[in-house]
Parts: structure tokens; sequence; C-alpha cells
């Protein structure tokens, strides 16, 4: 067997074996961008009902395996058979939800602007949509090999929107990738779809290469700053430049106010330490820094946060590196902090130990703090007129989160507004470990969580692979059906007025 060949480790057990697989060459990722951009160019001209019929097939070509699916993810994350099957369904769902959006087609943005005479003299006719940028790169995340992966969110958007992608798979999870590159393949083929829909990358350096690659338009990504970095520079090299839309994850506050902790802080702290410690805290929406009110009450909340988190087991990481990273992360929190680590017996394999740190607010300096990717949140006691100035000194996040009274609450109102101008959700008395699919989410944030202004989950995702293009005196036939007079097929604004689908225009 090649010494190049990729490997796979098993985090509950530290296993770590070959696999068949090997890293993508230079010459393979040029070859394979060239193929996606032909695949591009036929996607966007087979239409809507076409794109929204492979969504729908290849949603259904995972469900079909989905036993092979879960158990291979499982061995190479170990983040249990039902995590990795609800993971799955919330896969398929987001893919047949955009097949809704790409059939209902307002995200198009269509307008018609007939010739005519205005105030500023005559006007052309113009007419306006939205069209696919062309091939697109992926890079899954390592946290989630389904969801935001291989057959995710970001690849579900770029192909609704109409181009093709080429995924580069994450180093923990290639078999994973693999077999899901497989099931979507086939799926193409069976489709009648074009070759190169859909194609996958292994190594880093195949990464580099590919985001390099003239034919790539954008790239979408889910990971830490470093990674995010190395892959910005690379595309730095290139003559044209193009989008990154980097989810990079965050803090993700969470205010406790005085009448929440007294009216239901043991609740709260069990969903605290259930949510910051789910999937061994490796969630980028993980609840990382808690905020306490002081008073017996906020005491009373902390010392059951403390006692829960001393109890909880051992979760296995994603991998090696991730382990090691979080335990030099819990070792720089330890000087000068009252730090309660769990006590549960050592295991096999890359585990953490869940653990709370305790700080006051007078010695708090928000401009400092940083995401700790494991199952680690800080606590930060305070007064009530201290608030203010610390949720406005954080770092942007995807997420904040407000417990309040059920009635009035000064606090949990001056806490929303001030979250709002520095997160990308305000979420009510729940907690944040969790992005439902659908078209009113936003998972994104101000810098440092996002460096973009779109969400990654949602219809609303497609934005960011589509550019608007203008027809102006266009002959009929070289207009796409979406914008010829007649019958309105998606919604659309003509001369001003807004129709929708089954109305007459002219």
């Amino acid at each position: 067997m090649s010494n190049d060949m990729i490997t796979t480790a098993n985090p509950a057990t530290g296993d770590v074996t070959s696999t068949m697989l090997r890293p993508t060459t230079a010459a393979e990722v040029t070859e394979i961008c060239t193929r996606a951009a032909r695949a591009s160019a036929e996607l966007a001209a087979r239409g809507r009902p076409f794109r929204a019929a492979l969504l729908r097939r290849a949603a259904d070509a995972l469900d079909a395996e989905a036993a092979e699916i879960v158990a291979t993810a499982d061995r190479e994350t170990a983040l249990g058979t039902l995590r990795l099957s609800g993971e799955l369904v919330r896969t398929t769902y987001q893919l047949r939800l955009l097949a809704e959006v790409v059939d209902e087609g307002g995200y198009l943005e269509a307008m018609v602007d007939h010739a005519g005479d205005t105030p500023m003299g005559p006007r052309p006719d113009l007419r306006r949509m939205l069209v696919p940028l062309g091939p697109v790169a992926v890079f899954g995340a390592s946290n989630f090999p389904l969801a935001f992966s291989v057959p995710g969110g970001d690849t579900a958007a770029a192909l609704a929107a109409g181009c093709a992608v080429v995924v580069k798979a994450h180093s923990s999870h290639p078999l994973t990738s693999a077999l899901c590159g497989r099931i979507l393949r086939e799926a193409v083929a069976a489709h009648d779809a074009p070759e190169g829909t859909v194609s996958l990358v292994f190594g880093t350096e195949a990464g580099r290469v590919l985001v390099a690659d003239p034919r790539i338009t954008a790239v979408a990504f889910t990971g830490g700053h470093g990674g995010a970095a190395a892959l910005k520079e690379a595309i730095a090299t290139r003559p044209v430049p193009i989008p990154f839309y980097g989810e990079l994850g965050g803090v993700n506050p969470v205010v406790v106010t005085p009448y929440a902790a007294e009216a239901r802080g043991g609740e709260i702290a069990q969903g605290l330490v259930d949510s910051f410690t789910l999937g061994g805290g490796q969630f980028c929406t993980k609840p990382g820094l808690v905020l306490v009110p002081e008073g017996c009450c906020g005491d009373e909340l902390v010392a059951a946060v403390r006692e829960r988190t001393a109890n909880m087991p051992l979760p296995a990481m994603l991998n090696e590196k991730i382990a090691a990273s979080y335990g030099s992360g819990l070792d720089g929190f330890r000087p000068g902090l009252q730090v309660t680590v769990s006590r549960a017996p050592d295991l096999d394999g890359f585990r953490a130990r869940p653990a709370v740190a305790v700080l006051d607010g007078d010695t708090f300096d928000p401009s400092h703090v940083e995401e700790v990717f494991g199952p680690l949140a800080l606590l930060v006691r305070y007064r009530p007129d201290d608030l203010l100035p610390i949720v406005e000194g954080l770092p942007g996040a995807l997420v904040g989160t407000v417990h309040g009274g059920t009635g009035d609450d000064p606090v949990r109102d001056l806490a929303a507004t001030a979250l709002a101008a520095r997160t990308g959700r305000v979420l009510f008395d729940g907690y944040p470990t969790g992005v439902a699919v659908t078209w009113a989410q936003h998972h994104g944030g101000p810098w440092p969580a996002t460096d973009n202004q779109h969400t990654s989950v949602g219809p609303a995702g497609l934005r960011r692979f589509l550019r608007p293009l203008s027809w102006q005196n266009s002959p009929t036939h070289l207009l796409p059906p979406e914008l010829r007079d007649g019958k309105d097929t998606v919604p659309r604004r003509v001369d001003g007025e807004l129709r929708l689908p089954g109305t007459s225009g002219t």
C-alpha cells in the first residue's frame, strides 16, 4: 500500500487505519475544475425544474443508504448513531427544501421594466434577475460530517443556484466523504445531469490548488480562522478575485438576567451544561460565554453548573489535533480563574474533560475573548450596570441568547438590543446549539463569526452563489423564460408592480 494513502481514525478508540484513498494531485484538480465548468454551463441551461428534481433525487439516494452512511460516519467521528441519524435527516430535508425554493423561483429576484416614457425621458426595456456564478468550491466541516460536509447545505445551495460543486473532503472523515460523494455522483448520473456536477478532492494541497483554479467562482468554508486564512492567502494569488464565504464560529454569549436566575436558575444551569458539552462542545453555536448576575441567585446557578460539569462524562473529540488544542485552551484558562473540571474516569481515544471557568466581571476584558473548541464555558459574574459595556465589547458571534423574566424585564430588553448589534441571531429562553433549516433562519454574524453578510443555512444561502444580470432591449428568445412576457411563472416585479405566478403580464 502506498505511503501517501489517506488514513482514518476512530476517535472513540484512537485506532488509526489506512484507506484506499489518496490525495488528489494538482493535475487532477485542474481536470475536475474543467469538468465542473462545463457542468455549470449545462446546469444553468437545463432550467429550474431539472435542478429541483436533481436535489430530490440526491436526497432519496442518501436516504436509501442511510444505514451505511451513519455507521461509517460514527466510526470516523464517534458522534453516535442517534445524533448522526438525525443529522442525515437534516441533510436530506435541506436538499428537499431547496428543491421547493427552486420550484417557487422567488430567489431569482426577477424584474421587468418595459420600455416607456418617464419623467427623465424614454427608458429602454430592462429585465433583471440573479444567475449562477459558476463552479463553487465547498470545504466540509469536521463537526458535521453530513449536514455541513459533502452532501451538506453549501453543496445543496450551490446546486440549487445552478452551480457545479467541487468539495474538498475533510480529513477527519475521509471514508464518509467518499461514500457520500459516490452516492451523489450516482444520483447525478441517474438524473442524466452532466459529469462534473459534483466532485471531490482530498488533501490540504489539493484544497489550495482548488481555490486558486481560475474556473472556481466562489468558496464556501466552515471551520476555524487558521484554515480560512490559508485559503484566503491562496485566493489572493488569483489574477481575478472571488468571494470567500467563511462561517468561522465564535463564543456565542448568553445573558442570564436576575429575574431568570431567581425564577429558574437550576433549570438554566442544567440546560447550559447540556448545551456547551453537546457533541463534545464541538458546535459552532456552542454557548462559550455566559453572563450570570451577581447575588445569591447567581451564586446558586454557578454552583449548579459546576456540580453538573464535574459529573459529565468525557466525550470523544473529532480528531487528535482538536483534542490536543482543547487541552491547551483549557490550560490557558486555569491561571487566576476558578475552574471546575469533570471528575469522570479516563477513557480510550481522543477525549476531553468538560470544564467551566468562573470570573468576576471587574477583571473580565471582553476584547480578549476567544473561542475554545470543546466542552468548556466561561461564566462571568456581572452587575446590571456593567452589563451593557461588557456585551458591547464582545466580538461578533453567530448567536446571542437571553434568559429573562416572563413579564417586564428591563435587563432582558437591554441585553437583547445589545446582542442584536453583535450577532446574527438573538435567541430567547433557549439554547443556541440548534440551527433550524427554515426560510427565516440566519446562520452568520459580524466578524469574527463570519466574514460576510450572508447565511450558510436556509434558502437565503443561495444568494452567495448568484449574481445579478440585466438584459437591455434583448430579443425574446435570448431571455431566460422567467423574464419573458406572458404568464408570470415566478414571483417578479413588472413595471414596479409585484406579481405572483398565475397572473398575466404583458
